[in-house]
């Protein structure tokens, strides 16, 4: 069942997303070679409780972060880790606030230092895939037709969409419906309606589509082990448009 939003709640779930979207800008700073995704996430939990907020996904499934880390073909849910990053990778920080029991989610990948070719125009075009789709999510048209508008592109471009993982309703919980897949045939799906609100967050890979889960039960990486990227933004359906709760 899909979970209508009043406009109150939208905008509870919008101050969520300015928290998030501060954590992602401070983020952005710390990233360079010798960090560890570890110390960003004591820095994320710190900068959430600091501004009354708590993370989603610390104890979620017996989960112990309070964000995941995906580094270079890690495509999501990645563990952080005490290892240092390193000149060339690409890394990204994935994380959902509550506040005051209702929550935000965004994703963003960066490159460490200087990256590959190929690295930053996977880390662009999978960008940009997420604000094609976020053009598509107005009222009356369907969630099939913002999946369609990320594949295209993307596979335009040369690059592959995951298929096990997917955007998702939210809400005061983590994961709602509507599902939203970032591929498949336009005008499908449930119909995009006011008040919903749902992120939207492809993952690419610069290989195949298939994934791989590590014995940890969480780590999802690509099979061929070549890069991932993501980007993910949760937004609210309104007359005017999309808006992008968490706008960094």
């Amino acid at each position: 069942m899909i979970i209508i939003k009043t406009e109150a709640e939208i905008n509870r779930m919008h101050e969520a997303g300015k928290i998030l979207a501060e954590c992602h800008r401070q983020i952005a700073k710390l990233i360079q070679p010798g960090i560890t995704t570890h110390e960003i996430d004591q820095f994320a939990e710190k900068f959430m409780k600091q501004n009354g907020a708590t993370p989603e996904q610390k104890g979620y499934n017996g989960y112990q972060y309070a964000t995941c880390a995906s580094t270079n073909d890690i495509i999501c849910h990645g563990f952080p880790k005490k290892e240092k990053l390193k000149e060339g990778d690409i890394v990204t920080i994935d994380m959902v606030v509550n506040l005051n029991g209702w929550l935000a989610d965004s994703a963003w990948s960066y490159a460490v230092g200087e990256v590959t070719d190929e690295a930053k125009h996977l880390l662009a075009v999978t960008e940009k895939s997420l604000y094609l789709g976020i053009e598509q999510a107005l009222i009356g048209k369907r969630i099939g037709d913002v999946s369609h508008a990320i594949q295209t592109y993307a596979e335009a471009e040369g690059f592959s969409v995951v298929r096990d993982f997917i955007g998702h309703g939210i809400g005061k919980d983590m994961h709602e419906d509507p599902q939203v897949p970032h591929y498949g045939p336009p005008d499908k799906g449930p119909r995009i309606k006011e008040g919903m609100v749902f992120t939207i967050e492809p993952m690419l890979n610069a290989g195949t589509y298939f994934s791989k889960l590590d014995s940890d039960g969480w780590t999802a990486r690509t099979r061929d082990g070549r890069l991932s990227a993501q980007y993910e933004h949760t937004i609210a359906i309104t007359k005017d448009g999309p808006l992008i709760l968490t706008q960094q």
